[in-house]
């Protein structure tokens, strides 16, 4: 068995994405459902707990994925194939939309905020996201077809392989079905997550808010956007490409690499989305070691000016509070 380089690259990345995405989601999966208890459900946290559960599925078969890889054949029974093709795309898909979905949110709550406000409610959040996940698992349904009943496996060079080689009957059914999944799952989705990006940076960029306000805001919707095109545009692309061929091209298993990233960079958009994390751990780390740089500035003072009688304490907490509170205010909208 010798393993190309190619392989021992999708290898190193299966290995850094599970090590990375699982404590990740975990910690993302923590957060909002002890914000959901504290507070209640808003959107946000019922699309980032349906994310979570997207990507922890994926976590979940990464190691299938990887053993795969490394043998060059597909070991484990038949029947297990398609259960692992299904849950695999399903992660993949129905975490772009998703992202889309926060995306949304976040925008009308800044371009219309009091119309947004009657409708925020987490019900109708959870109905689009049921909603969301059926036209996933419908569209997936529909690739058992490509494959008439069978279990997905099988044999070239005499080695198995799991939904990777197809006949030319397969094949007729399959790449107009991967066109129009790439068309609804990834070319719709970005033109709808480019225009509510661009309008909320033009919008908070106009506004009256503060700079640490306007950078987070800003940060956030451009950092969501570029994880959507990194790690969604070139599997999809292959899609496209397929079509154009008539063939299953060859690259599509290593276009799949950039969106298996989606798991450990997911995580970390929606950390920033939380305002408790922004002010319970960032918050206290670089609040905590801003107060002690004062506090060694104020000692220093005190000491040149020979014992001063008072020195004023800084207003780090109220600072820090009314600066949260900025952040805060304009991470809930």
């Amino acid at each position: 068995m010798q393993v190309s380089y190619k392989d021992c690259a999708a290898l190193s990345v299966y290995t850094f994405t599970f090590l990375l995405g699982l404590p990740a989601n975990v910690l993302v999966l923590l957060v909002y459902a002890r914000k959901a208890c504290k507070r209640g459900a808003t959107p946000n946290v019922v699309y980032a707990l349906n994310l979570c559960l997207a990507n922890l599925v994926l976590v979940a078969w990464l190691p299938v994925k990887a053993v795969e890889t490394l043998l060059q054949d597909w070991r484990l029974p038949a029947p297990v194939c398609p259960v692992y093709s299904f849950f695999l795309f399903a992660s993949l898909y129905g975490s772009s939309l998703f992202i889309t979905a926060v995306t949304v949110g976040r925008y009308l709550s800044i371009a219309f905020p009091i119309i947004y406000k009657r409708y925020r409610r987490a019900r109708l959040s959870c109905f689009i996201s049921a909603a969301l996940w059926f036209v996933v698992l419908l569209h997936l349904s529909f690739s058992l077809v490509a494959e008439g009943g069978a279990n997905f496996v099988s044999i070239k060079d005499d080695a198995s392989a799991c939904y990777d080689h197809f006949n030319a009957s397969q094949l007729a059914v399959l790449l107009p079905l991967r066109l129009e999944m790439a068309i609804v799952f990834f070319f719709l989705p970005l033109i709808v997550t480019s225009f509510c990006t661009l309008r909320c940076v033009t919008l908070v960029w106009r506004s009256n808010l503060r700079p640490i306000g306007k950078r987070r805001v800003l940060t956030v919707a451009l950092s969501t956007l570029a994880m959507f095109v990194v790690c969604y545009a070139p599997y999809n692309a292959s899609h496209i490409v397929g079509f154009v061929l008539k063939a299953n091209v060859e690259w599509r298993m290593y276009a799949m690499l950039t969106s298996s990233c989606n798991v450990f960079l997911e995580p970390a958009v929606m950390l920033m989305l939380s305002p408790a994390v922004s002010r319970g751990i960032a918050g206290r780390i670089c609040g905590r070691q801003s107060q002690l740089s004062r506090i060694e500035r104020s000692r220093h003072r005190c000491n040149s000016t020979n014992g001063a009688a008072n020195v004023r304490a800084p207003h780090t907490l109220s600072e820090r509070s009314q600066a949260g509170a900025e952040v805060t205010k304009e991470s809930k909208e």
